[in-house]
């Protein structure tokens, strides 16, 4: 997801198709965000009823995105090691389920969108097409080329850890998901989940130090959503070494250097990132401790203005276009931390408002415009208006909404 890129007509022509009206509707509805700080510890309450209305139409417009790319081969930029000249194969022979979106992980979290909007909004116009491209893409045949794939000799760090991160993540989409067609589909990815899971766990006690960049090596954001795939799972080894793992990494880090951040490509935020790993595997009161030492600026008086929203310059630029992404996965992280600090925490109302900036500051460009980050930027969205990560949260909008 983030390389120069010129093609993408089919998406391009989704994005204007949406661009103009959820623009419109952003403006009409006067919507900020949807997150306010409530008073009984981890549930931040839901949006006033102009944001569920415009969210109900800008998930229509993250589903045409996905929807648009997840079967487009090109342009397409692989990490592929080759062994001998049959190896220079196209695309959808090499990866057969996930070979669309540019690159694998945007393609698999592509397909993670289309589950997750067509599981909470199974009657919604797009729902339909989604079960049929998650249909095409996740059959046994397809999905058992992508293992074989996975486990070719000099693979071993494929997509280690963003796209396995996400690959688990489309695997608990689907488990939570109660449906025939769901089901199936999970039993097709299971024995690439098993080897994902497997790849991580063998990888993470070798791994002697926290990978603490803002692109895709970042451990702390792929090994939170490893942990919740985990849980969904009810795979308590691979839990035991995640937790384990993140404690070794993290707990006892102090001092963040939040205001080096952000690097010019960032799309994740090391030390958000480190903090909304935490907040999954500490306690409430635990995690306020370690907060003070890790971030001991944090306002109390609920202002939003001390964490600067990243700006995009050029967003037909791959790499500058990251920078939208950074806002987003900021908003979810700061909700994600907030929702992790006991109801009476008087940071959480600033954590929240800084959420609240960069959500609007980044949700009404995930307009499609351009491929170099309408590829991607519909799975950031709508983790982030699903509220994919937070505990104990129903999300954003009801089923059929």
């Amino acid at each position: 997801m983030n390389h120069a890129i010129r093609g993408g007509s089919a998406l391009l022509a989704a994005g204007w198709l949406v661009a103009g009206w959820l623009v419109a509707a952003w403006l009409a509805a006067g919507w900020a965000s949807p997150a306010h700080a409530a008073g009984d510890g981890a549930a931040i309450e839901p949006p006033p009823a102009a944001a569920q209305e415009l969210s109900a139409a800008a998930v229509e417009s993250f589903a045409a995105l996905a929807l648009a790319c997840v079967h487009q081969e090109y342009p397409n930029k692989i990490a592929h090691v080759l062994a001998s000249d049959a190896d220079v194969r196209p695309p959808r022979e090499l990866t057969p389920a996930f070979y669309g979106c540019y690159d694998w992980h945007s393609a698999v979290h592509g397909h993670w969108l289309l589950a997750r909007l067509a599981r909470l909004h199974p009657e919604a116009p797009f729902a339909s097409r989604a079960r049929a491209a998650l249909g095409v893409s996740l059959t046994a045949e397809r999905l058992a080329a992508e293992l074989g794939y996975f486990e070719g000799k000099g693979r071993v760090s494929f997509e280690r850890p963003y796209g396995l991160a996400w690959l688990l993540q489309l695997a608990a989409e689907l488990r939570e998901w109660h449906d025939p067609e769901a089901a199936a589909w999970a039993r097709a990815l299971a024995p690439l989940e098993r080897a994902a899971a497997a790849r991580l766990v063998d990888w993470l006690p070798k791994l002697t130090h926290p990978i603490r960049g803002g692109e895709h090596d970042q451990t702390a954001f792929a090994l939170g959503l490893a942990l919740d795939w985990a849980r969904v799972a009810g795979d308590r080894a691979t839990e035991a070494v995640i937790v384990a793992s993140l404690r070794r990494f993290y707990a006892a880090d102090r001092a963040c250097p939040l205001g080096y951040e952000p690097s010019g490509h960032d799309f994740l935020s090391p030390c958000l990132a480190e903090a909304d790993a935490l907040r999954r595997v500490l306690a409430p009161r635990e995690l306020a401790a370690w907060l003070d030492g890790f971030l001991p600026k944090l306002p109390r008086d609920g202002r939003a203005d001390w964490l600067e929203p990243g700006v995009v310059t050029d967003p037909s630029d791959p790499k500058l276009a990251h920078l939208d992404g950074l806002n987003l996965s900021r908003a979810w992280m700061l909700e994600g931390i907030a929702a992790g600090l006991p109801a009476e925490d008087e940071r959480r109302r600033a954590l929240v408002a800084a959420a609240e900036r960069h959500r609007a500051a980044s949700l009404p460009r995930v307009t499609g415009e351009h491929y170099e980050g309408g590829h991607w930027l519909g799975s950031f969205a709508t983790y982030l208006v699903t509220r994919r990560g937070l505990p104990a949260a129903e999300p954003l909008l009801a089923s059929g909404s």
